[in-house]
């Protein structure tokens, strides 16, 4: 990645990719003006029931599709592709190490940054790169929040509130709404959407995509 002097990482399950994941990360690029935003599906998620989780292969390939047309945009299976479960750490530290000029910023949601304390190293974690965390516009987070007290206090030098329009949008809710066989149309992009149809993912008893 020549001339990339700062890179974000949208991690996640993207199980599947939605328009909320589109949205976030195209914000993240635009506010701190990143070159490059890597989506990076994990291979077997620490904190989702494996069992739910459709194989990385197409949850890479619904990635592929959803981010088409954007030159800002790329996928990587490097986690996919790395054995045992999908640590962050190790995905950051493996770009400090192939591009040590390159600031990294890791895209999360709230959700995420109220559990970063049960993440792998997450102490380390924070006081390698830069934390953009996506809020609803409105909602605030502070340091005294009790389940936040426990993280560093280095944390709160290193990440960044980003307010994005509040779509009511998850991968969960996708997935309930197939199998009960109601419409997904703009919730996630048409190709993925296509993708999961011809494939029959996410169908419980006689559901269907729409």
């Amino acid at each position: 990645m020549p001339n990339v002097k700062s890179l974000g990482i949208m991690g996640g399950t993207f199980n599947p990719i939605h328009y909320g994941h589109l949205i976030a990360a195209e914000n993240a690029r635009h506010e701190f003006n990143l070159d490059i935003v890597i989506f990076m599906p994990a291979a077997r998620p620490p904190h989702k029931d494996i069992e739910e989780v459709l194989d990385s292969k197409h949850r890479y390939e619904m990635v592929k599709r959803a981010i088409r047309g954007n030159n800002f945009f790329c996928v990587s299976d490097l986690e996919i592709q790395r054995k045992g479960n999908s640590y962050t750490i190790d995905t950051v530290n493996y770009y400090l190490e192939n591009y040590p000029e390159t600031d990294i910023y890791f895209i999360m949601g709230a959700d995420s940054l109220i559990l970063l304390d049960t993440w792998k190293d997450y102490k380390t974690l924070v006081r390698l790169c830069q934390l953009i965390v996506v809020t609803r516009p409105g909602y605030k987070i502070t340091p005294e929040e009790p389940v936040l007290k426990k993280l560093p206090s280095v944390l709160w030098q290193n990440v960044h509130f980003l307010p994005i329009p509040g779509l009511d949008i998850s991968s969960s809710d996708i997935r309930q709404r197939i199998a009960s066989n109601k419409p997904v149309k703009y919730l996630l992009p048409s190709d993925v959407e296509q993708y999961i149809r011809e494939n029959g993912f996410y169908r419980g008893k006689g559901g269907a995509v729409c």
